[in-house]
Parts: C-alpha cells; structure tokens; sequence
C-alpha cells in the first residue's frame, strides 16, 4: 500500500506523514497491514514523548503494526563537534520503533568484508538520549526500480547510479536501463529490514511488534571490526568509523536467525530502545528507558535485562553486556584507548547532553529522504 507523502523532489512535510500514517492505521484490518516503512526523517526539534511526528507511529506501534525508520544520513556531520553522533532523526528517535542505520555489503554475498557506512546516522538521540539505532542492514548502492520519468532521474541522476541492461538481461548493449536504479542510504536499509519483518509475520501471523523488534535484534550478526574507515580522495576526507552501540545498534540484519528464533517472549515486556545517561564523572551508562508515563500493562518492563534469554548481553553481544551499572564510555571503553566520547571534546559533549540542542532548531518541520553517495 503506497501512501505517498514526498513531492516529485523528495521533499514533504509532517503533516502529510502523520495523515499517511493515521490511513495505514485507519485500514489496517482492510488490507492486513501490518508493517510501516519510513525511508525518511527531519531533525529532532523536541522530546519524542511530545514530537508529533513520534507521537504518529508510537500509535501505529500501538495498534498492533511494525514501524521500520531509517535512521538517517547525517554519520558525517560534524557541525557541533559530535563526529557524527547524535544525528539521528525524528521520527527514528522513538524507543518503540525499529531505527536501522546502513551497511556497505561491497556488493558480495561473503559477509566478511562488509562494513558500516560513514553516512549513517548515531545515536544517541538528541534531548532523551534514547540509543539508537537498534539495527543495521545493507543500505549501500542498492538497486532497485525507478521512474525514467522522476526528478531522481531526470535531475540528480549520473551514470555512477545508473544500471546497465546488461545487469540483468543477456545482452551486449551498454546503454543504461530506465527501469533500475542504484541508491545509498538508510532508507534502502529500512526497507530490507520492512522486508524482513513482512517474512517473520507472514511465517508467524501471531507476532506482536515488541516481539518482532526483540527477536530481529537479539539475531542480529554481532561480529564486526572494532574500526575501519572511509576514504575520499577526491576531498581528501577520511573517516573513521567505530562499531559501538550508537552506530551498529544491536547488530546486522540476519533473516534467516529471525525468522528461525522461536525464544518465548516474557508477559507483560516491551522492546522500547534503552536510554543511555551521562553520569557526574563524564561516563555513560545505558538503562531501561522510562515506562511511566503509560499505565498500561504491555508497557510495564522493558525486555532487555529481564532474563538470561533476553537479558542485554543477549541483544547486543557478550562484549557489549549493557546494565545500569556497566559503563560504555570513558576510559574503560571496550573501544579501546581511544576514548570515542571524549574525543568530541567540548562542543560535541555539550550539543548532546547540554539542556537545548542545538540540531533542528532553525529547521521546519519537514520530512524529506536526500540523495546520498555512496561508498565504494
């Protein structure tokens, strides 16, 4: 079901997202919709907890559908300082969402020598420092079908992401074919992940959301390099990535081990994403995000930490055990030495954990999907 929400240059605004949304619900029983992509997002202006925006697919959640958000394409921004962190978006900053950030699968089927993205957004969130994203999947370079006869085409096209008939037909032609397409970005990614939560519910009609999110996060891949980076030699921009918990989330998509996970889902838990806290000596700590301001039953516990099954070491990796008690950054970091958080020095500590943000605030309140390059 196609509700479109972008104009002709990608752009749109919340209004038409939240309308989109309130339709996919209103005919959910129609159509069995179970599953909402959202391969867009605009800065974080305010809390989720009073974030239209948010407020629109925490209701979706509620009512029994999957909400899949890309995270973003702001990993290289570095305009406060914060490298790149902090610059998830809005609607992917809400705890009940399933926020997925992208991976370059260097176009094998060997999952060896695949890495992060350098554009991919981090978490934590602005304002509720929620951590996202929860998981990552291919997003680099990705094909797919498109209008020869769209702006993407006939504007911002160049033969970098144009595909050869020869792709995909036995021909000798090397003209290009107006019916595919190669995109990079987070969005191409939340549709892999929108894909395989269509498999898992389609295998099991039963599954609930919370349920779905959980078991696509405790199965995801959670062997990665500790760093790798990215080179442009045409800027001369190099970037390095580390694989922590504000970047690789839980880990990478495995849909074969989601679809094949049968772990019974405790009474009465919830997948909302955690919340990480700066304490007073300038580390952080990751715990259960607040629940309170629901008095419903479903949304008294949050899953991680629960049980041995589900506990958090379960969902994002022995070498990753996350509790109120353990410490993610400082010297300590399992990062090494390097200590990623302090590096963003000053600037970037304090335009994540200061009192006003300083991302969004001049921005309108527009949804939109950019054009991103992609990586080699």
């Amino acid at each position: 079901i196609n509700l479109r929400v972008l104009d002709a240059n990608g752009a749109g605004t919340d209004s038409a997202v939240i309308r989109a949304i309130d339709m996919a619900i209103s005919l959910r029983r129609t159509y069995n919709i179970r599953v909402i992509n959202l391969s867009l997002g605009r800065p974080v202006q305010e809390s989720y907890r009073t974030d239209p925006l948010c407020q629109a697919v925490e209701k979706a959640w509620k009512a029994g559908i999957v909400v899949v958000v890309a995270a973003g394409n702001e990993g290289r921004n570095n305009t406060a300082g914060t490298k790149g962190y902090a610059t998830i978006n809005s609607p992917a900053n809400d705890p009940y969402v399933i926020t997925v950030g992208a991976m370059n699968d260097k176009r094998s089927t060997s999952r060896a020598d695949d890495v992060m993205t350098s554009y991919s957004s981090k978490g934590p969130s602005l304002i509720d420092h929620i951590v996202k994203p929860d998981i990552v999947a291919p997003g680099n370079r990705i094909i797919s079908l498109t209008n020869s006869g769209g702006n993407l085409w006939k504007l911002h096209s160049s033969d970098a992401n144009k595909v050869k008939w020869q792709y995909y037909r036995k021909t000798t032609s090397t003209q290009y074919s107006p019916v595919y397409y190669k995109l990079s970005g987070t969005s191409m990614a939340a549709a892999a992940v929108s894909g395989a939560v269509a498999a898992m519910i389609q295998k099991d009609p039963d599954l609930k959301p919370d349920e779905i999110k959980a078991r696509l996060m405790k199965t995801a891949t959670k062997s990665f390099p500790t760093m790798s980076t990215v080179s442009y030699p045409e800027t001369g921009e190099t970037f390095l990535i580390h694989y922590d918990i504000f970047t690789v989330g839980a880990g990478y998509l495995d849909m074969w081990a989601a679809l094949n996970a049968t772990d019974d889902w405790p009474r009465g838990a919830s997948a909302l994403s955690p919340t990480a806290v700066r304490k007073a000596d300038g580390t952080v700590t990751v715990i259960n995000t607040n629940t309170t301001r629901s008095s419903k039953p479903e949304n008294s516990s949050a899953i991680w930490g629960s049980s041995a099954i589900w506990g958090s070491s379960a969902i994002w990796g022995s070498t990753v055990f996350i509790d109120g008690a353990s410490a993610i950054w400082g010297s300590s970091a399992i990062w090494g030495s390097s200590a990623i958080w302090g590096s963003v020095g000053t600037q970037g500590a304090s335009a994540i954990w200061g009192s006003s943000a300083i991302w969004g605030t001049t921005a309108t309140k527009t949804a939109s999907s950019p054009q991103i390059a992609g990586e080699n």
